[in-house]
């Protein structure tokens, strides 16, 4: 199976540590820096895991910016 691929606009100084966090959850999720001035990462992810790394994402979004960007926009 295929995995899924998604864009996102981070803090640049937070990419690193968003990386860290993936790594943390065994096979989660991949990061990838597409951008490293402008923050653009993407994340491959696993069929089957979208809802876990929605939550995982969802939960540092209070804690730091984590923007949906789409390919075209970089």
């Amino acid at each position: 199976m295929k995995s899924i691929r998604r864009y996102y606009r981070i803090d640049r100084r937070q990419i690193a540590f968003l990386k860290f966090i993936l790594e943390a959850y065994d096979g989660i999720a991949t990061l990838s820096t597409i951008d490293s001035r402008r923050g653009v990462i993407a994340l491959d992810i696993p069929p089957g895991c979208e809802s876990d790394v929605d939550m995982v994402l969802e939960d540092l979004g209070r804690k730091m910016r984590i923007e949906p960007q789409q390919a075209r926009d970089f």
